[in-house]
């Protein structure tokens, strides 16, 4: 598994210009942040569907994990992190990783037992959402000198 799982995309029809092109910079980082949040949203939906042993997406017993899941946003507007970030309320620990990779009992078996990737399901579940959104942003946003 990667650590960096995640979208690279392509927008065609936006390449062979031989002019300058400038972006509207508000209108990307809109258009980024709507998508995260898409992908957020999802992610959060996902956990309420969560059980509690292995089979599925971890279970939400206070919201913790469910609440941690933050965007941001690059400095150039053309990148967006969709991720759970440490908050106070988990401890020292940053659980989410222990409830994807699971943790083996000294006995071998499982202690907790790995679960499913929510946020990387999240995200290719919105593929087609988040490609329109940007599709059209960088239509809008494109102003060639």
């Amino acid at each position: 598994m990667t650590n960096n799982a995640g979208i690279y995309y392509h927008l065609e029809g936006f390449e062979g210009f031989d002019k300058k092109i400038d972006f509207n910079k508000a209108k990307i980082r809109g258009a980024m942040r709507k998508a995260g949040k898409i992908v957020r949203n999802r992610a959060r939906d996902d956990l309420l569907k969560g059980t509690s042993n292995g089979a599925g997406y971890p279970a939400v017993r206070k919201g913790t994990l469910r609440n941690s899941i933050g965007i941001k946003i690059s400095r150039s507007g053309f990148l967006v992190r969709v991720r759970p970030e440490k908050t106070p309320g988990m401890g020292k620990s940053f659980y989410p990783a222990y409830l994807h990779y699971g943790v083996r009992a000294k006995s071998g078996g499982w202690r907790i037992e790995p679960h499913e990737n929510y946020m990387v399901d999240a995200l290719q579940q919105s593929e087609t959402e988040i490609e329109s959104v940007l599709r059209s942003a960088f239509a809008a946003a494109i102003d060639i000198k």
